[in-house]
């Protein structure tokens, strides 16, 4: 079957180049005509390209034009058709941040791999950890902390030593970016469906920044972290080259 596709590239010559050949290959039709979105980049392009084209709910099969490439395809000129037709779809589900600044103002961002908070100065962060409205942690003294999904537990996530969750678990990582005291807590494993909030202790001497993927938010002085329960997007990804195998196979990089 002919799909309808929409190019959309990173600003970078290589990837620039490749989406020339392939529209001249394929052809293209404006995103609101698509079957589907094929992405040109790398990670961080494709995140961007999820937020950007969400609301279209069409899938997204991306190849890897950039440095970091977990969520793309290998790139290739020939049978696009026939690897679109034969990808494996996964199903992401973000999650939702809300956060509330010194001024009284709230923002709300989607994060599909993680939501971190981070200290704005040489001060370390204290952060009160509450878990459904329970406090878990009084008082987390850190550089700051992150909560990854299934998807993103090999980024961001990975490098803070946290932990690798497979995709399709239903879980979240709760994981502390150096961590003072409590010296011994290492972060937790949390059912997706868990409601994290950060309140953050002394935040005129302490500030502390909370990012959604790569919507930053500063000066903050709670966050509020919850799966999304309505929105998802759907990356395609060769059998050969799908995603859960990825994720398992990162367990065991040495």
């Amino acid at each position: 079957m002919t799909r309808r596709i929409a190019f959309v590239a990173a600003q970078t010559e290589e990837a620039i180049a490749a989406r020339i050949a392939l529209v001249a290959r394929y052809g293209e039709v404006p995103i609101d005509q698509a079957d589907v979105i094929v992405a040109l980049g790398g990670d961080g392009f494709m995140l961007r390209s999820l937020h950007r084209h969400m609301a279209r709910a069409l899938p997204v099969y991306g190849m890897k034009l950039g440095t970091v490439g977990f969520l793309m395809n290998q790139y290739g000129l020939d049978r696009l058709d026939e690897r679109i037709e034969h990808a494996q779809p996964t199903v992401l589900r973000p999650l939702l941040m809300e956060a509330v600044t010194e001024a009284g103002s709230s923002t709300t961002s989607l994060a599909f791999n993680e939501v971190s908070l981070l200290r704005q100065t040489k001060q370390a962060a204290h952060v009160r950890v509450l878990l459904n409205g329970v406090s878990k942690i009084e008082e987390l003294v850190c550089d700051g902390v992150l909560v990854s999904t299934t998807a993103g537990s090999t980024a961001y996530n990975l490098s803070a030593h946290g932990p690798i969750l497979p995709l399709g678990s239903q879980l979240l990582a709760l994981t502390p970016i150096s961590p003072f005291r409590p010296r011994r807590w290492r972060g937790a494993i949390l059912p997706a469906v868990t409601e994290v909030k950060f309140e953050i202790l002394d935040p005129y001497k302490r500030p502390v920044s909370a990012t959604a993927d790569s919507h930053e938010v500063r000066d903050v002085t709670e966050v509020l972290i919850r799966e999304s329960r309505d929105q998802t997007v759907t990356l395609l990804f060769d059998p050969e080259h799908n995603l859960e195998e990825r994720i398992l196979n990162e367990q065991f990089e040495l």
